[in-house]
This record gives C-alpha cells, structure tokens and sequence, in this order.
C-alpha cells in the first residue's frame, strides 16, 4: 500500500538561475507554473488506404514557464535581466538562463527538480491594482525556453 506522508507538498520549492547577464540571486516566487511539455502530430494520409489516417510525431513544444511574485524594486538581478530581455530592440543578443525549479521537503532537500534550458523573459506583467483589498502588488515573469528535463 502507498504511504501518502511521503508524497511532497507543492508549497515548498525553490528556483535558481545560471547564465551569462546581469547575476539574479532573488529568486523568491509565491507561484511557478507551465512545467510542461508535449508533441504535436501530424496527419498523414496514406494513398489507397481510407480506414484510418498515420499521426507523425513533430518536435517537443514546450509551455511557458510562469514565475509570480511580489513586485520587487527596479534594482533587482531578475528585474534587469527581463528589461535587458523584453525592452531591447534587438540590437543586443538576448542573454538565456538555465533555470532549476526544485520540489523541496520538510528538510529543505530537493525531491523532485526540473531543469528547464536556454530561458529567457518574453512576457513581464504586474497584477491588478485595486484600492477594494488589502493584497500585495504582484508580478508574473513568463518564461520562453529550449529544453525541459525531469532531474528527480
């Protein structure tokens, strides 16, 4: 029989980033999203053959990755890699990250980890502002890449 005390809580995580571009070591989320991936097929109808139709495989097309968090000040590493990232005109090469989004348990120990490859910021937006709640001003970072892997 499975013992469900093992299972990992999806509230205790952490991310990291390593890449060239301005350092980023506040990488503090309230939320991390989008760890995932699929394929598309392609439908391939065969000449003579009417019964059923061959679905190719094309390449993995990953889901934006979505961080959200507290609005943080205009001095920091993550906040300068997204202007570096989604206000530049293209004159400057765009700097990806690897990114690691780690499950953690009760000890702070990695239990399940995703690497997610060659991201860089392509989406910055902050939440709504609303003087009716008492609510911390946020802001989601989505999150292009190449490559997603399950480390864990």
């Amino acid at each position: 029989m499975t013992d469900f005390a093992d299972r990992p809580v999806a509230f205790q995580f952490a991310v990291s980033f390593a890449g060239a571009g301005p350092s980023v070591s506040d990488a503090a989320f309230q939320e991390v999203s989008g760890l995932e991936s699929g394929i598309d097929t392609e439908a391939v109808v065969e000449g003579g053959e009417n019964r059923f139709v061959h679905l190719l495989p094309k390449p993995a097309r990953p889901s934006p990755l979505r961080l959200k968090r507290g609005l943080t000040p205009a001095a920091s590493g993550l906040v300068a890699w997204c202007k570096a990232s989604i206000e530049n005109d293209l004159a400057e090469p765009i700097m990806p990250k690897d990114v690691i989004v780690s499950l953690l348990d009760g000890e702070g120990e990695a239990v399940a980890s995703w690497s997610v490859g060659r991201a860089y910021p392509v989406k910055w937006s902050v939440g709504t502002f609303d003087a009716m709640k008492n609510e911390l001003a946020l802001e989601t970072i989505e999150l292009a890449y190449a490559t997603l892997k399950r480390k864990l």
